[in-house]
Order: structure tokens, then C-alpha cells, then sequence
């Protein structure tokens, strides 16, 4: 009977230390983690910690939207466990699975919790529709092209410039430079 402790964040630029700091005091036998997104179940760490827990353990989370984002996804998690004998703990939700209340309790905070995602991808939007209306432009602006972009072009498509170099004449991104010089192509090949 191990305890196993799962962590997850967003992103790669995230870091875990804050959901590990509330695993410090509970002597877990193994953690799994994943930096990506929590918006469905498919996700390294969540799927290998699955695979190795056993009859008898208890998965530990800090809180129920590290495991799953969507009341479906999250009760499906429960479920195997459930199948597998697992009992399943939410620190910040002193929720525990192993008593007919925690799982309860688990449901109706899934539902809260789906429900807020919901709420503020609406308020997202609606939002946008509302700046659509007043006539603002969403999104990064359009890449234009610097003065010297022809100069500097015609000498990297020459061999003259590497594309650091000229990038760096360009004050340019590589994302940019690359942009503008597809978009340049484009445009010499139509006329």
C-alpha cells in the first residue's frame, strides 16, 4: 500500500514547487508530474501514474484541477480508480474518496469546477464580440517591412548575409524575418 502523490501545471515555464512543498509532510513513495495542459486526460505522466498504481494506494493531489479540468474527465479518472481499489485524496479540498461523502463531495466540486472553466471561456467570448463591435483589432499587429528590407533581402538571397545577420541588421525576429521573407517571395513570384 503506497502513497503516490500526481502534480501537474499548465505549461513547461511553470514549475511544480508549490504543489510539491504540500506533498513534503506526507512521505509519498512516488510522484508523477506533467507541464502540460489539464484539458483532457491525455498527458505522459497522468497516463504512466494510472498504469503503476495498485490495489490498496491512495493517490494524493493538492488539488482536484491538477488531475483533471472537466467534471467528465475527472469523474472517468475516479472511476478506474475506483475499479483498481485506489483511493484518491485532494489536499487543498479535503476531499478523501475512501468515504461515501468524499466521493460526493468530489462530484459537486467537479461540477464547480467545470462550470467555472465554462463561465470564463464564455466571458472570453463575449468579450472579443464586444471588441469586434467597437472596432478593435484583436491579435498580434501585422509584420511590416523595415526600410532597408530590400537591400538586406536581395544580399541574404545572394549568400552575401546569413539569415542571423540579416535578422540582426533587421532588429527581426527569426519568426518575423522568416514571415516577411515568405511573404516577399509571394509577392515577386504574383508579379
Amino acid at each position: 500500500m503506497s502513497k503516490i502523490g500526481y502534480a501537474r501545471v499548465s505549461s513547461e515555464s511553470q514549475n511544480l514547487d508549490r504543489q510539491e512543498d504540500a506533498f513534503q509532510a506526507l512521505n509519498l513513495d512516488k510522484i508523477f508530474t506533467d507541464k502540460m495542459s489539464g484539458k483532457d486526460a491525455n498527458r505522459p505522466g497522468l497516463q504512466e501514474m494510472l498504469d503503476y498504481i495498485r490495489s490498496g494506494d491512495t493517490l494524493v493531489v493538492e488539488s482536484i484541477s491538477r488531475i483533471a479540468r472537466s467534471t467528465k474527465d475527472l469523474l472517468s479518472i475516479i472511476e478506474r480508480l475506483k475499479e483498481k481499489g485506489v483511493a484518491f485524496v485532494s489536499l487543498k479540498e479535503a476531499i478523501d474518496t475512501s468515504t461515501p461523502q468524499g466521493t460526493f463531495i468530489l462530484t459537486v466540486f467537479a461540477a464547480l469546477f467545470q462550470l467555472e472553466r465554462e463561465s470564463i471561456r464564455q466571458r472570453q467570448r463575449e468579450g472579443i464580440v464586444s471588441a469586434r463591435l467597437r472596432g478593435r483589432v484583436l491579435g498580434r499587429p501585422k509584420a511590416t517591412y523595415p526600410a532597408e528590407w530590400n537591400e538586406v533581402y536581395a544580399e541574404w538571397q545572394a549568400g552575401k548575409l546569413t539569415a542571423g545577420a540579416a535578422m540582426r541588421k533587421l532588429n527581426l525576429r527569426h519568426t518575423t524575418f522568416y514571415k516577411l521573407a515568405r511573404q516577399s517571395q509571394r509577392e515577386r513570384a504574383a508579379s
